[in-house]
């Protein structure tokens, strides 16, 4: 099977991460992924803030929790955060970044790091508290996060795939 078919569908959510720490290397070549993700009409309008820090992670999930009434939220503890965020005013921003978490995936995934998507940050971003932090990891105040890229080695076992339901029509 084509390797980058067997990555996509291999690729499953991690939410439960080991304390090993990820190379350099691999998290710029998970970054440079993003970058070459598709942008409406090439304007990439995104900026990616790296957060390779536990202590600073954990901060930022406590003040979402505290904010969201989730004691102990802790966002799976991962090594690594990739924070994708866009110009509020872009009108592909969401979609921009979409397709960049998504490269952040199967990167990981083919680099043996297990990853998960974090999406409770969208609608609190701007939040005081929140947006402290942000601005000290020099994200643009003009700019909001629609998901957050938690990454790290996994420390459960794999799990096994959902059987894959939807509507397929084929037109011929």
């Amino acid at each position: 099977m084509n390797p980058v078919i067997e990555t996509i569908l291999n690729r499953r959510s991690t939410r439960s991460f080991s304390q090993k720490p990820i190379a350099r290397d691999d998290i710029q070549t998970i970054v440079n992924c993003a970058l070459h993700a598709p942008s409406g009409m090439g304007r990439q309008t995104w900026k990616f803030t790296v957060i390779m820090h536990r202590e600073k992670i954990q901060k930022l999930a406590a003040v979402i929790g505290k904010e969201l009434g989730r004691e102990g939220y802790n966002m799976y503890a991962p090594e690594v955060l990739i924070i994708p965020s866009n110009e509020e005013d872009s009108p592909f921003g969401i979609e921009d970044n979409a397709c960049a978490m998504e490269n952040i995936y199967l990167a990981a995934e083919a680099l043996g790091i297990g990853c998960v998507w974090i999406n409770q940050i969208r609608t609190i971003c701007h939040v005081p508290a929140i947006r402290e932090i942000l601005n000290e990891w020099e994200i643009p105040s003009n700019h909001v996060i629609y998901g957050m890229a938690a990454l790290g080695y996994r420390d459960d076992t794999p799990v096994q795939p959902k059987e894959r339901i939807g509507k397929v029509v084929y037109i011929q």
